[in-house]
């Protein structure tokens, strides 16, 4: 039925070429061929030195398992022995039969990897065996697990040991029979293998030394980028070179985009046909070509995509010319040098990333206002839906304003384009930094259509664990998955990325892809320290509100363990938009802080800091951010204001602008019938669509007026305001008159900067400073201080919260009380204290949250017996107490100088602290 053959790669020349074994069975007089044609050695072809042979096997049939070897982490674990296994089936009855483990290190707390294919499926193990020849200068080795993966069952087993397999540890055994732990079996993605041929065309020069890259794509999804690597001389002229590829079930084939990287004059390669079969069932596709793929035949490009042929496909899809038009900016500085690529994304697929390099109309590409056109071929994608398009950001120029792309079969009038508008900057010193961006055909609210993705990673804190190469990832979630995206441009800007024991922080932007399952992250293998140590990656999705975490610990590198520098990792364990108007008035302009808080219905967000990396808020200008924040509801005002740092402050805001996506009912859009003899049946039909309404994500924006000034040298000197919708009716701007009394003691008074917070049954004030005083100096022993602030109407008040900074040097400070007046409504509430504000008197706070109480409290005659004790009970049943308790670590410099606030968020209200 089948063989095993290998060697134990001894010897100078260990590497073996094996054209077929023949078996003669001279009992039964029988004779079994076994062809092969393959390399038995570790630096030809696969590198493998053992395999499994099938009787008249001119198709691999293999099953691949991936095998992790973990080394303990205890002196003296590691070996200079072989190391061998046999994987057992699930009734013990098949078995792999002893694999040698070729090329692992198996030194301390290490884990090594292979891949081993074996012509059977035996997955789910019942057992593993696993020991070792004895030989070497420390033959002893601790063994601390085995892990089984069988991507077509998708499972995943751990096999514990954690015991010596040395003559003189223990019980002296070498060799152990090991037990899955079933309590730690995991489900994969299940892939099936398939035989992969291609055919060089017989012309001259058709051959390649280039690497050679596929994808193919089926009615359920796409397969990930592959790339043939072998270490033999393949896709020579005239010659057929076959692999075997795992995928996962992606239904019928409809594609297949192959391509290579190489640009340059003798890498051209002209590729006959491809085929491919799936091994265990024999469905077989056909991919023709007979076309080049070189910079310097043909149409110039480098990359085809080939629609799927054969017996189960009814009809193969069109390959159709995309003429796409770019158009950059007229700002200064608008042209780019830098590398262009852009993908178009429909309904049946996507075209993958193509580099923009062959424009039909201009010699000097992307230049300021420039109109550049370029062909993309590919097989149909049915109706164009997003665009993504960006650079490599490499060059001194490689900024680039980015103004719209437009898109259109060939052959179609330009009036049957679609417009993908962008006015934005694809450079790492202006907007949000980002070099890659997706468009939707909508102007408005453009934004809005895309999740942002936050990623973590962190490189592992071992010697030379650091990489100087290029790092990707792509996430795979249950409603499709995204592109492989570089990882270029970092949140936290730490400058040299992926460096050991740090965290890099990038954001991502791209179509919602739901719960993430999974994830790919690679790396290309570029720089003189290429190879990589990845520890973890998480990943944050404020839309969601889902925080992921995907444990590595794993090396990505030619140089170690399996030589893998991509892997894919499994997770163990709403969105606003503000568009703000600058006054077009004399130095309306600011270099201040600008914050947000946005108050819905069913709460409010945090404050948010606006920030982009570039010159935002001029004068006439306006400035756009994405953020993300909890879904509030029905948003009915806003705060906004700034810090009052950096030269020039003061600012004049014109208006805000917020923009968010809802459901709503919208007319379906009446499909154009191009086609002259219409059926009068199908006329009629049409008519009584045009009516039919569809549910579907509209932008909804509310508009808040202001015209006013944020300076402290202008109008009320205030340096922030609280604006309602321009549509608004229910609510109004209220004035609240604030009398603050000092106690009557001795060193009672504050020097320190006061702060409130007014609370009501329809939100808050928001953190507002005591600034304006009745008195030039405020908080003086037995003084009364009215201020003034103007808010949306809060409703009944319900508590403040009073705090300062405590950065002076006579900060203590015993408030007496407060007193608020509604001034619409003339009502006044009064919010007694009592207290020291002080971090050496009474318990040491030096901020209280106060609520109010009766008049009749505050009238009673001081010396009455049991009215303090009164007041303090109904301050107490008003007011709740948290105790917390916070753990500094122990690792060294671990503790803090600095001053620590926390915030307590509960479903009624937020307690501060």
């Amino acid at each position: 039925r089948k063989i095993t053959i290998g060697h134990n790669n001894k010897g100078s020349s260990a590497g073996w070429f094996v054209e077929k074994v023949v078996v003669d069975d001279l009992g039964n007089k029988a004779l079994y061929e076994f062809p092969v044609s393959r390399w038995f050695a570790i630096d030809e072809d696969d590198g493998k030195i053992q395999r499994d042979i099938l009787v008249g096997g001119s198709q691999p049939t293999g099953i691949v398992y991936n095998v992790q070897v973990v080394t303990g982490n205890i002196r003296g674990a590691g070996t200079n022995s072989k190391i061998h296994m046999i994987m057992h089936g699930s009734k013990g009855l098949k078995n792999s039969g002893k694999v040698f483990l070729e090329g692992g290190k198996f030194e301390r707390a290490l884990t090594d990897i292979f891949n081993i294919e074996i012509a059977a499926l035996l997955s789910p193990l019942s057992r593993v065996t696993i020991g070792h020849d004895n030989g070497g200068v420390n033959p002893g080795w601790y063994c601390d697990k085995v892990v089984v993966f069988c991507p077509f069952t998708g499972i995943e087993q751990t096999f514990p040991c954690c015991r010596w397999l040395d003559e003189d540890e223990g019980d002296g055994l070498i060799e152990r029979e090991l037990y899955e732990m079933v309590s730690l079996r995991q489900k994969r993605q299940k892939k099936h293998p398939w035989s992969l041929w291609l055919w060089t065309s017989d012309l001259p020069g058709a051959g390649t030394d280039a690497s050679i890259l596929f994808q193919i794509y089926g009615d359920k999804g796409k397969s990930d980028e592959m790339k043939l690597n072998n270490k033999t001389d393949n896709f020579e002229q005239g010659q057929l070179d076959k692999f075997m590829i795992e995928l996962p079930d992606l239904g019928k084939l409809r594609k297949l985009r192959i391509w290579h990287e190489k640009r340059n004059p003798f890498a051209g390669w002209h590729l006959g046909r491809v085929t491919l079969m799936k091994t265990l069932t024999k469905e077989n596709f056909k991919f023709p070509c007979e076309r080049w793929l070189d910079t310097n035949e043909d149409d110039n490009e480098v990359v085809r995509e080939l629609p799927a042929m054969g017996d189960l496909i009814e009809e193969p899809l069109a390959v159709i010319k995309y003429r796409v038009t770019v158009y950059t900016g007229t700002v200064g500085g608008s042209g780019t040098d830098a590398s262009v690529f852009l993908c178009l994304i429909g309904d049946l697929g996507d075209t993958g990333d193509r580099a923009l390099i062959n424009c039909k109309n201009n010699v000097n590409k992307f230049e300021k206002g420039n109109v550049d056109e370029f062909i993309i071929e590919a097989v149909s994608i049915g109706q164009v839906r997003r665009v993504r398009i960006g650079h490599d950001g490499r060059g001194g120029g490689c900024g680039w304003f980015l103004d719209k792309v437009m898109v259109r079969e060939e052959g179609q009038t330009e009036s049957q384009a679609v417009e993908f508008p962008c006015n934005r900057w694809l450079d790492r010193n202006e907007d949000d930094g980002q070099i890659v961006r997706e468009l939707v055909p909508f102007a408005d609210g453009q934004r809005l259509f895309n999740v942002s993705y936050h990623v973590a990673v962190k490189t592992g804190n071992i010697s030379g664990g650091s990489s100087d190469s290029k790092v990707f990832v792509k996430l795979y979630g249950e409603k499709g998955d995204t592109s492989r995206m570089m990882l270029v441009v970092s949140d936290n800007n730490l400058g040299n990325y992926f460096e050991t024991g740090r965290v890099d922080i990038f954001t991502v932007d791209t179509y919602d892809i739901g719960q993430i399952n999974r994830l790919m992250i690679g790396h290309t293998n570029e720089g003189m320290r290429a190879g990589w140590f990845l520890d973890s990656v998480q990943i944050m999705v404020p839309n969601h509100g889902n925080h992921y975490m995907f444990p590595s610990h794993r090396w990505l590198s030619e140089d170690e363990a399996d030589g893998k520098t991509e892997v894919e990792i499994y997770p163990s364990e709403i969105l606003d938009l503000e568009e703000l108007y600058t006054g077009d008035v004399f130095a309306a302009g600011t270099n201040a802080n600008i914050y947000i808080q946005i108050y819905g219905d069913q709460g409010k967000t945090e404050v948010i800091t606006l920030k982009s990396r570039s010159n935002n808020f001029e004068r006439g200008t306006s400035d756009t951010f994405k953020i993300e924040a909890k879904d509030v509801g029905s948003i009915f005002k806003v705060r906004i204001g700034h810090d009052g740092t950096g030269i020039g402050a003061g600012w004049f805001l014109e208006k805000v602008e917020l923009k968010y996506l809802i459901m709503a009912l919208v007319k379906k859009e009446k499909k154009e019938d191009k086609k002259k003899n219409k059926k009068k049946k199908k006329k009629d039909e049409d008519e009584d669509e045009e009516g039919e309404e569809v549910m579907q994500e509209v932008v909804k924006t509310l508009t808040f007026p202001c015209d006013r000034w944020l300076a402290d040298d202008e109008e009320d000197r205030e340096l922030v305001v609280e604006l309602l919708p321009e549509d608004n009716e229910d609510l109004e701007e209220v004035t609240y008159e604030l009398s603050v009394f000092t106690g009557d003691m001795m060193g009672v008074g504050t020097d320190a900067h006061v702060f409130i917070n007014i609370y009501g049954e329809k939100g808050d004030t928001g953190e507002r400073p005591l600034k304006k005083s009745n008195n030039v100096n405020k908080f003086e022993r037995g003084q009364e201080d009215v201020f003034s602030i103007t808010a949306i109407d809060l409703g009944v008040l319900k508590k403040l919260r009073i705090r300062h900074t405590n950065n002076q040097t006579n900060s203590a400070w015993y408030l007496d009380r407060v007193e608020i007046t509604d001034t619409n409504e003339d009502v006044t509430y009064y919010f007694p204290c009592n207290r020291w504000l002080a971090v050496d008197e009474d318990d040491g706070q030096i901020a209280r949250e106060l609520v109010p109480v009766d008049e009749a409290f505050m009238k009673k005659d001081e010396d009455e017996e049991g009215s303090g004790a009164t007041l303090g009970l109904e301050q107490k049943a008003m007011s709740t107490t948290y105790t917390l308790r916070i753990k500094t670590g122990e690792k060294k410099y671990a503790g803090t100088d600095a001053n620590v606030f926390a915030i307590l968020f509960g479903d009624s209200s937020e307690q501060f602290i």
